[in-house]
């Protein structure tokens, strides 16, 4: 990638943890996601995130659940939006979370790239408020691959630390990927890479040098896409890192709930506004849904719903 290709502006509506005593704006139910996705479409945005609740706002990784709101997103903005799904969770089988993927079909999934601490960490009380280990075996992504492979899926590989993107290599080796590659860099976590300029364009070097060994990647190499997703205080100054580094840019309530000048965002709209005039005074130009489905090789236009359970509610 380079500062002369458009930038995918990538919004992650909700996260799963956060609720609305942190948050007034975060969407529980399928019309509450439609809207939010309105919004994002409005203001530049082409690429959505889901992670899924239910309607009460509890976490959720039941079919029914993303079913009802990827069919209310696509009412709503038809195939103006790329839809991906979230795969990543602590504690949840692995077979529930392919089984949305299988009964969805959503054009992107994310694969988290490897294990590691996670923690949110409390510099005024000098402790871990929250600390746990993430589990992402090799076993479980090689799994998750494998079913987005059969399906059609775009893998999304979100690398928590440099060692995340070396991961890559041996998948490649197995023969589960192929031109082009499709990473974020997620900096800002406690037990990830920090969230530096300098870190990023690391991260960013390494995918490129991975890249070049797919095969076919002979003139691919420099468009395997990157972006680039800060976790609370870093977004804003890794958004504006990634744009000067010719990468993409994720924002959203799932990763801060703030603008640059400190005001809680009233909605998912709200943050990609700033992303899109942030993107603007770079000199860079957000990409048109059509062009971030060819920047990624997916399909023109959206899918149709898949099963019987989709868009139910």
């Amino acid at each position: 990638m380079s500062i002369d290709d458009p930038v995918i502006l990538t919004c992650s509506i909700s996260g799963s943890l956060a609720d609305r005593a942190q948050c007034p704006a975060i969407p529980y139910t399928p019309a509450e996601y439609a809207a939010e996705a309105r919004r994002i479409v409005d203001e530049g945005g082409v690429h959505i995130h889901i992670h899924a609740r239910s309607p009460d706002g509890r976490p959720s990784y039941a079919v029914e659940d993303f079913a009802a709101i990827t069919g209310a997103i696509r009412s709503e903005v038809g195939d103006a939006a790329i839809i991906n799904f979230s795969t990543g969770a602590l504690g949840v089988p692995l077979e529930t979370r392919i089984a949305s993927l299988e009964a969805c079909r959503p054009e992107v999934a994310a694969v988290n790239m490897g294990s590691m601490n996670y923690a949110k960490f409390s510099q005024r009380r000098k402790e871990f408020i929250f600390s746990s280990v993430f589990l992402n075996p090799f076993d479980e992504i090689v799994a998750l691959l494998e079913t987005m492979r059969r399906l059609g899926i775009k893998p999304e590989h979100e690398c928590f630390d440099v060692g995340h993107v070396g991961n890559l290599r041996p998948l490649i080796d197995m023969g589960l990927l192929h031109a082009p590659l499709h990473a974020d860099f997620v900096m800002g976590v406690t037990g990830g890479i920090p969230p530096t300029a300098r870190n990023l364009a690391v991260m960013a070097d390494n995918l490129a040098e991975i890249g070049r060994a797919l095969p076919g990647a002979d003139g691919e190499a420099a468009h395997h896409h990157w972006g680039v997703i800060g976790i609370s205080r870093a977004q804003w100054p890794m958004v504006g890192a990634a744009l000067s580094l010719g990468g993409s840019v994720r924002v959203g309530l799932e990763d801060n709930f703030y603008l640059p000048d400190g005001t809680m965002a009233s909605s998912n709209g709200e943050l990609i506004a700033k992303a899109h005039e942030m993107t603007l005074s770079a000199g860079r130009r957000p990409a048109t849904v059509h062009e971030a489905r060819d920047a990624l090789r997916l399909p023109a236009g959206a899918p149709a719903p898949n099963g019987p359970l989709a868009g139910q509610r």
